[in-house]
């Protein structure tokens, strides 16, 4: 095994092991996680932010954590990512139609996506995929964007797919619309088929009710009945401004409806003597803690984070959730073991 200068991490010994990848702007390790399940190996993580490469290295010691910006990042330098079976990148958000005010709105972002490209021009994987907002699926204002990543990779052999899957279909109690950009080289991509939808009736209050009850607080029966429903899309903000919150003010209007307090993220589950009562307003609602929230994203229970709250919170909301990296990784493996 060959040690990695940067992040003092082991590089993966890939001889007879499963399906290879590289995943790219990993954060909290959300999609990598979910295509490790999948049965996939890596053999390099990569993100630019402190906080989350030391995320990576606590839960996988094992892994070749590089911590780069992507842009920079040259795979010439790095010829063990050569020929991977999958190159994938969960990058930072464009911005929703609802949210743009300007037209370079999303530039740095698409920056990164144009980056992704560019490194599959030297890497050369079997299979590409890039997570998302839907808005880069189905959004108009994309629409070149999606014609500059299909005439790059047509470039280079590949064959592409556009969709948009909603991590509620995949045992998340999240609604959260993710876009997908799955390419295959070859004839694989006539084997690849969009995972089925499970029929699970997860929610939060079904996913939440032992945590909520674990210092003795009689009352989380009863909220986890009133909170019966899915959450909405957890959103991680900027890393440079503004404390831990679950969203913008139409999701903390949703969230008090479940008597969940959106406005903040806690330290500790409610104590025994904690008063619901959501008639109040704020006073009487319980709020999240991270942990909590990395439940609602379909992260383990063990996975740790570095940093602060509000840090472990940006980590967690804004990543990929396991799950659905799971699935789309059992799909991607089967299309390629089937040529």
């Amino acid at each position: 095994m060959s040690m990695s200068a940067k992040s003092g991490a082991l590089a993966p010994d890939r001889s007879g092991r499963g399906l290879s990848f590289v995943d790219l702007c990993s954060g909290a390790g959300g999609l990598a996680l979910g295509l490790e399940q999948a049965g996939f190996d890596p053999v390099m993580v990569l993100d630019n932010h402190p906080l989350a490469c030391e995320t990576l290295r606590l839960n996988r010691p094992q892994w070749q954590v590089w911590e780069e910006d992507l842009r920079a990042f040259d795979p010439t330098l790095h010829q063990e990512t050569y020929d991977v079976d999958l190159l994938s990148a969960g990058l930072p958000r464009v911005k929703a139609a609802a949210g743009v005010n300007r037209p370079g709105d999303s530039e740095a972002e698409l920056e990164l996506l144009r980056a992704t490209v560019f490194v599959a021009h030297s890497v050369q994987p079997r299979a590409l995929m890039i997570e998302n907002m839907s808005e880069l699926v189905t959004g108009s204002r994309y629409a070149p964007t999606r014609r500059f990543v299909e005439d790059e990779l047509a470039h280079l052999g590949y064959q592409l797919t556009w969709i948009v899957v909603n991590a509620a279909d995949y045992g998340v109690p999240q609604d959260r619309k993710q876009g997908i950009m799955l390419a295959f080289k070859g004839d694989a991509i006539d084997h690849f088929e969009v995972p089925a939808v499970e029929m699970r009736s997860e929610t939060v209050g079904s996913a939440l009710v032992e945590s909520m009850g674990a210092h003795g607080w009689a009352g989380a029966m009863e909220w986890a009945a009133h909170a019966d429903r899915i959450a909405p899309t957890l959103v991680g903000g900027s890393w440079n401004r503004g404390g831990a919150d679950l969203g913008p003010t139409g999701s903390k209007r949703t969230w008090a409806k479940m008597g969940v307090d959106g406005a903040t993220v806690v330290d500790s589950v409610p104590r025994a003597d904690f008063v619901w009562n959501p008639s109040i307003g704020r006073p009487g609602l319980v709020p999240l803690t991270v942990e909590q929230v990395a439940c609602l994203q379909g992260f383990p229970p063990d996975w740790r984070l570095a940093g602060r709250k509000t840090a472990q919170y940006r980590q967690i909301a804004n990543a990929s959730p396991p799950p659905v990296g799971r699935v789309l990784g059992r799909a991607i493996r089967e299309a390629l073991n089937a040529c």
